[in-house]
């Protein structure tokens, strides 16, 4: 089991920046793909950016890309989503989620996570 708890949501300004933090517990994360995936009400869930266990292999939506990155730290069991230029259609729930390394199914599709955190709600305000 893996349990994943994020912070660093809050309350921005569009344009400004934010980084989501995603610490893991009661397992390394080391062997596992991180995603980071958003929702907003009567939608479903939105994948937004993956990273492989070595960090050396991120994929993103192509609605956060160039402004969104996605990234980890092994040693301190935990991933990050710096989010930078942020829009108003960016304002979600933000979840964490992790999976095994040799699952084969696309990153982005969020049934192929084993693992998710509670969320961390991000309002961006004009």
């Amino acid at each position: 089991q893996v349990q994943l708890v994020e912070s660093g949501g809050g309350l921005v300004q569009a344009g400004g920046s934010l980084r989501l933090s995603c610490a893991a517990s009661r397992r390394t994360i080391s062997s596992y793909v991180m995603g980071w995936f958003r929702q907003t009400p009567g939608k479903e869930r939105e994948f937004v950016a993956s990273i492989n266990p070595s960090g050396g292999s991120t994929y993103y939506a192509d609605s956060v890309k160039g402004r969104f990155t996605i990234s980890r730290d092994n040693a301190k069991n935990t991933a990050y989503l710096q989010m930078n230029s942020l829009k108003l259609e960016d304002t979600a729930v933000y979840y964490c989620a992790a999976r095994p390394s040799w699952y084969t199914e696309e990153v982005y599709l969020p049934d192929s996570y084993d693992y998710w955190g509670q969320g961390t709600q991000v309002t961006v305000s004009s």
